[in-house]
């Protein structure tokens, strides 16, 4: 760091993002405006940050929260005062629930200048609630303060941000004019002279030691019991974030002779290998279990859920009503994870962690069960008849999109899925032999919001091509972030699904009142995204079969340009297809 500084708003500014570059946050997303002038002057002065300018605040926080998705790392934010701080709460309330990292430094007016008409100074303290695990005011940089209080507050912040549980923090910045490092230079050499050895190191101020969460030492008498003694059971994978929890579920649930039923944020949906033991994963369980009868005659004596929630409603429906006698949910994080209020046990910790400390405890299964057989086997019956629907027939709709996009994406590349249908299909349709590839998605508080954004951020983090998978309403609410595609090198695919308005809806029983649904629920908006491409200079395809889509979307996972692809569907007729096709391959089922 340099000695001299036009001003002391120069000074505490550098030392802030100084502080979080040695932290490890060196990714930033800045709103453009005044009032945080010394925060961006300083990371555009700094050598080793990295940052991404977006005009638009939801935008910007939103490609901040699937950057950290993505890397589990958090990014900074820095915004101007007023309804730009209030932008960030959807993105804060989306990390917060979905336990992302995240440091916003928004700018704030001094206190002289709060209550009192002032313009753009809007009441900032505490502005996003229990939706963040710190807050600080800080006050305006005076000389009066020594240095180490801005550099220990960021490093309380840095640590609040990835400690268990993980999530946002907020540091409301006061700054006084002048603002911009413009001026004669000062001597602040006196004031910095206390940091001198952090002057002359690259660590923090002070060094915050995480342990690693382990479930070692822990008491699993009682747990390990009825495991060993259940004859019944599945292992429900919800979201999971890194391959040593992944290969610790499957581990658990080869060792236990219980099937695994993988949701689609799990990593482990697709990908399915042909290998020397037997297969353990129910991948179709979703369609599976709409079988009502077969839904009823297979329940499970107990279940571990390992991870975060999961997609599908029949998959929560079967298990509430199955009400298990035992269910032991294990998630790195001490919040409450039971809507259905079915949970006997809990478990704070990795589930890598877990899983290694119980296996040395647990009664092998040696060969598969006739219960996990039958479970297995339903799976594929289930799976053939999907192929068989999808190859019969060569029209493009919502579910044979989201199956070919399972098939064809690149392995190199990741995936980024919309709320409502998009997920939900890829969830119930995807090809198990379809290569795995990150899967993110804005299931924490699952809103419309900052689908492209997100998106746009999740690559980055990954530093992987993309594609991503959203519906109409989604792609127009978040128009603006489409400009974030030029910042990075990187092509994104994003294939949206043009229904003319919220296609989920139609799924529900009010779509039966059509005297009210069509204006108030199904709210066509009669656009088309072929000049929206071109305004933002992408390219743009519509394709009408299987066949066409296939071909345009091979294509584009070798190619370094972002393309939009449309497909225009009918709502009514998607829910019509959608039940159909339950019937038809419940139907095969109940054959087999």
């Amino acid at each position: 760091m340099k000695l001299k500084y036009p001003h002391i708003n120069s000074v505490w500014a550098s030392l802030i993002v100084e502080e979080l570059v040695r932290c490890g946050v060196n990714q930033f997303f800045i709103s453009p405006g005044s009032r945080n002038t010394p925060l961006t002057a300083a990371v555009a002065q700094h050598d080793k940050t990295s940052s991404i300018v977006h005009f638009d605040e939801r935008g910007a926080s939103f490609a901040a929260t699937g950057y950290s998705k993505a890397t589990g790392e958090p990014s900074a934010l820095i915004c101007t005062s007023g309804t730009a701080a209030a932008n960030y709460f959807p993105a804060v309330v989306e990390a917060s629930q979905d336990m992302v990292p995240l440091v916003l430094l928004t700018a704030d007016r001094p206190p002289e200048l709060r209550d009192t008409g002032s313009n753009q100074t809007i009441n900032q303290v505490r502005l996003y609630g229990d939706y963040v695990r710190w807050f600080c005011d800080l006050p305006c940089p005076s000389k009066e303060i020594e240095p180490t209080f801005p550099l220990t507050t960021i490093d309380n912040a840095v640590y609040r941000s990835i400690r268990s549980p993980s999530g946002p923090v907020h540091i409301n910045c006061m700054f006084r004019k002048p603002l911009a490092p413009v001026g004669e230079n000062e001597n602040f050499s006196d004031y910095l002279s206390m940091l001198s050895e952090w002057l002359g190191s690259n660590q923090p101020y002070t060094g915050y030691r995480i342990p690693e969460h382990k479930s070692t030492g822990l008491d699993f008498e009682d747990i390990v019991r009825w495991i060993n003694n259940t004859k019944r059971g599945v292992v429900v994978v919800g979201s999971l974030r890194n391959d040593a929890d992944q290969q610790a579920a499957l581990r658990l649930s080869r060792r236990l002779g219980w099937p695994l039923f993988p949701d689609i944020t799990s990593g482990l949906r697709t990908g399915a290998v042909n290998d020397s033991s037997f297969d353990i994963t129910a991948h179709y369980f979703d369609i599976m279990l709409a079988d009502e009868n077969f839904a009823n005659i297979h329940q499970p004596e107990s279940v571990i859920h390992l991870g975060g929630r999961v997609t599908s409603k029949r998959l929560t429906t079967w298990l509430k009503k199955s009400h298990p006698r035992y269910y032991l949910t294990v998630a790195n994080h001490p919040y409450r994870q039971d809507p259905d209020h079915l949970l006997t046990d809990r478990l704070d910790s990795s589930v890598a962690s877990f899983v290694k400390a119980i296996e040395p405890l647990l009664h092998s299964s040696g060969n598969a069960t006739e219960w996990m057989e039958t479970l297995l086997q339903s799976s594929s019956m289930v799976g053939n008849a999907i192929s068989s629907q999808f190859d019969d027939n060569d029209k493009l709709n919502e579910p044979s999109v989201a199956r070919l996009i399972s098939q064809q994406i690149n392995p190199e590349a990741c995936l980024f899925l919309g709320n409502s249908m998009p997920i939900r299909d890829m969830d119930t349709f995807a090809d198990v032999y379809g290569p795995t590839v990150p899967v993110g998605c804005n299931r924490g508080a699952s809103g419309i919001d900052g689908g492209v954004a997100s998106a746009f951020g999740f690559a980055l983090g990954l530093n992987r091509m993309a594609t991503l998978l959203l519906g109409d309403l989604a792609l127009l609410h978040d128009l603006n972030s489409l400009s974030l595609l030029q910042r990075f090198d990187k092509p994104m695919t994003i294939v949206v699904i043009n229904n003319n308005g919220g296609g989920i809806f139609s799924f529900l029983p009010i779509a039966q009142r059509n005297d009210m649904f069509e204006n108030f629920w199904g709210t066509p908006h009669n656009m088309n995204f072929e000049s929206i491409a071109q305004q933002f200079g992408l390219k743009y395809e519509c394709p009408s079969t299987q066949n066409d889509f296939r071909q345009i979307y091979k294509a584009l996972q070798t190619e370094e340009s972002s393309t939009l692809i449309e497909i225009q569907t009918n709502r009514e007729d998607n829910a019509k297809l959608h039940n159909e096709f339950l019937r038809s391959i419940t139907a095969e089922f109940d054959k087999g």
